[in-house]
């Protein structure tokens, strides 16, 4: 259900200046519930001003740190900051600037859009109100304003859920598998939206999620969490690359084995090795010396019939690191990671 937390009367403009970098920091956070431990230890670092992703299997733990975030159930150990103020001890100070959808919003149903707006308005003074249509228009609802909510599509009340959210004016969105449900034009139109709310507005999203596919697409950096922990986390790009810098190419050629033996002996490849694809080689140094590599196997007499760069997955990092999937077939899809 979606969790009203995103409450203000009185909000400055968005570029309001505070005092820390990170929109989210906890350190330590720990949440059990009996012998369970929901949250281990979560350590976690969200940038300002960025898309991040909560990324893990379902039931790894991703609702849980939100509505411990939002102070819905309480830590049994570990501190956070909410756009640099401490919670839960200034808790309404720093959630005055945050809008939140923690699961599936819900609204009046014989309503219509405009009309749910106006109710949410109405408790938080007459500056709400002149958001509501500035709202509508950021999530592409100003035409089916004037219809009842019950009409909507499972993406129509997902993108009402964020104009609620948006008439607090916050510097932070924390939105609860926003895609669950949509149709690929609706994910698309999602997609857009943030990466907007982001790039134009400087706003940081914060979005849980077990779609690798849509966090590679739409996030500037992640978090991969399992069992409680956070595994991994930093810019997309890096997270991809396994941490590190790894310049990789599939090669097909007519002569694997002399392949091999000149690669072997080349300067310019760490490691040369049989694949599905073909040959797997990685590079010594920058992606420009794929070309000597070709000339290399040229000169030697090997025929290349493909040199193709390797373009490292979020989904393969997710793979590696997280636990839950060690036992799943190789050829099994991890678009959509279920457990």
């Amino acid at each position: 259900m979606s969790s009203p937390v995103d409450a203000s009367t009185a909000t400055p403009a968005v570029s309001e200046q505070v005092d820390s970098g990170l929109a989210i920091e906890t350190t330590g956070l720990t949440k059990r519930f009996g012998a369970r431990t929901a949250l281990d230890g979560i350590d976690l670092r969200v940038p300002r001003g960025s898309a991040f992703g909560f990324l893990g299997p379902n039931g790894a733990g991703k609702t849980t740190i939100i509505r411990t975030l939002l102070g819905l159930t309480g830590a049994n150990a570990g501190t956070m900051k909410i756009l640099g103020r401490p919670v839960p001890l200034e808790r309404g100070q720093a959630l005055r600037r945050v809008g939140a959808i923690v699961e599936e919003p819900r609204f009046h149903p014989n309503l219509s859009g405009r009309e749910n707006l106006r109710l949410v308005a109405a408790v938080r003074g007459p500056e709400t109100r002149a958001r509501i249509e500035p709202a509508l228009a950021r999530v592409g609802l100003s035409d089916r304003a004037e219809n009842k909510v019950k009409s909507y599509s499972m993406g129509m009340r997902q993108r009402l859920g964020v104009a609620r959210c948006l008439l607090a004016d916050p510097l932070l969105l924390i939105l609860d598998e926003p895609t669950n449900g949509l149709d690929p034009g609706g994910i698309q139109e999602f997609r857009e939206m943030i990466r907007a709310m982001v790039e134009q507005e400087g706003r940081t999203v914060f979005i849980s999620s077990h779609l690798l596919d849509e966090v590679e697409k739409t996030c500037d950096a992640a978090a991969i969490v399992d069992r409680g922990k956070v595994i991994v986390q930093g810019p997309i790009a890096e997270l991809a690359q396994g941490g590190g810098v790894r310049n990789e190419l599939i090669l097909s050629v007519d002569d694997v084995e002399l392949a091999l033996t000149t690669l072997g002996a080349s300067e310019l490849v760490g490691d040369a090795r049989r694949s599905d694809e073909g040959l797997r080689v990685e590079l010594v140094g920058d992606p420009q010396t794929a070309s000597e590599v070709n000339a290399t196997l040229v000169r030697a007499g090997v025929g290349v019939m493909r040199l193709e760069p390797v373009r490292h997955s979020l989904e393969q990092r997710f793979l590696e690191v997280t636990s839950r999937l060690d036992a799943k077939p190789a050829t099994e899809t991890a678009k959509e990671v279920k457990t």
